[in-house]
């Protein structure tokens, strides 16, 4: 009977794992295949074209601040139907006196101080209490705007159903000695299953807080505790029954780290958020066999316990070992300790600037497996405060 529920619970875990990765993106394609979502939209020209109020909260983004403001007003929208509102969440570089600069030059630029950390989502709570326009822009300081981004995110909101629009963000370059290249891939893969969520169930499970629209009256801010506010934001949407889609033409470009401590400590923080978001919607899941509950199960759930599920693996697969058991699960247990002990060839490799494609992707995988892993633990330990440290990036910083 033991060696039934250990098998049993063996290939749970790897059918879970494999549902997440490999299933459900697949089954999603095929929905996908030949439908579009929302065809009700806005005209690039059309006087309609409603009022928008862009909302970023920074600090201590001298790096990328002015490229920001001017990839935000080098667009196609009307610049008369648009305002950029900055908090600066106690910035102590030079963020205030750029903004301040480029004040005279684009009036629809304004800048709120906040003397002490706040957080985000209390920066961009209360940017948004400021606001009147019907649609709200959130964005980080180092996503860039290409000329047509905003109207690709705004031209949805003509459909009454549409509460929230995700844009589609690139990294515009990677380098092989780090995981930049890794998270290209991973990001332009989230950016397709959105892109298909949105077109099957009009249910994107969470959009890339760097870009998003959504509308005022739907927009709910996050909690001041939550660490990841543009996922509340987005699952608030669907609760309340409006669509969220991710628009593949409303491009932008982030500026990222290509190291891997940075994007460990990132995805663990994000991973922390995650958590708190899973406690407050819950509900979602249920019924499972609903599109957005199934969405939520497969697309975000199951990825976050994979953790949990790889270790049920591994020590299912080791207690069957040691009761005994054939070569097969010799094997699998022989590969799963195997694996994971490819970060290291990788490591020593790096170090003599020599790189393997497949075993950045394995280090990739294992990493921010592990970020989860520590993500889950400080959530459960109590989650820390909301203030961050912007990410070491490309952007006039050499790479450090």
């Amino acid at each position: 009977m033991l060696d039934a529920v250990l098998i049993g619970a063996f290939w749970l875990a790897l059918l879970l794992v494999a549902h997440t990765y490999v299933l459900f993106p697949l089954l999603l394609s095929w929905r996908a295949r030949g439908r579009h979502h929302n065809v009700q939209v806005y005209t690039p020209h059309d006087e309609e074209l409603p009022q928008v109020d862009i909302l970023l909260a920074a600090h201590n983004e001298e790096q990328v601040i002015e490229e920001k403001i001017r990839s935000t007003f080098a667009t196609t929208y009307p610049l008369d139907k648009l305002t950029l509102h900055i908090g600066s969440d106690n910035s102590t570089d030079r963020t205030h006196a750029l903004v301040e600069r480029l004040q005279a030059q684009y009036s629809g630029v304004h800048l709120r101080v906040f003397g002490q950390r706040t957080g985000k989502p209390g920066i961009i709570e209360a940017l948004a209490l400021e606001t009147s326009a019907p649609v709200l822009v959130l964005t980080d300081a180092n996503v860039f705007f290409v000329p047509d981004t905003i109207y690709q995110l705004v031209k949805h909101f003509r459909a009454p159903q549409v509460g929230l629009v995700g844009g589609n963000i690139l990294n515009p370059e990677h380098r092989q000695e780090g995981i930049s290249g890794q998270e290209k891939a991973y990001l332009e893969r989230e950016n397709l299953i959105k892109y298909q969520e949105g077109v099957v169930w009009g249910a994107m499970i969470g959009a890339f807080g760097g870009c998003f629209a959504v509308r005022s009256r739907c927009f709910h801010a996050a909690p001041a505790s939550f660490l990841v506010d543009d996922f509340y934001t987005s699952m608030a949407v669907l609760r309340d029954g409006y669509q969220a889609l991710n628009e593949l033409a409303a491009v932008c470009y982030e500026d990222v780290s290509d190291r891997l401590p940075e994007e460990f400590r990132r995805k663990a923080r994000i991973s922390t958020g995650n958590f708190q978001n899973l406690r407050e919607f819950w509900q979602l899941l249920w019924p499972p066999w609903r599109g957005l509950s199934y969405a939520f199960w497969s697309h975000k759930v199951l990825r976050w316990l994979t953790p949990l599920l790889l270790l049920l693996m591994l020590l299912a697969s080791a207690a069957l070992v040691l009761r005994g058991a054939g070569w097969f699960y010799q094997l699998l247990l022989l590969g799963q300790v195997g694996l994971p002990l490819l970060l290291l060839l990788d490591a020593g490799l790096r170090r003599g600037n020599r790189h393997a494609r497949l075993l950045r992707f394995i280090t990739h995988f294992y990493s921010m497996n592990a970020a989860l892993l520590v993500g889950l633990w400080r959530y459960l330990r109590g989650a820390g405060p909301a203030t961050w440290q912007p990410t070491q990036r490309f952007q006039k910083a050499g790479g450090k």
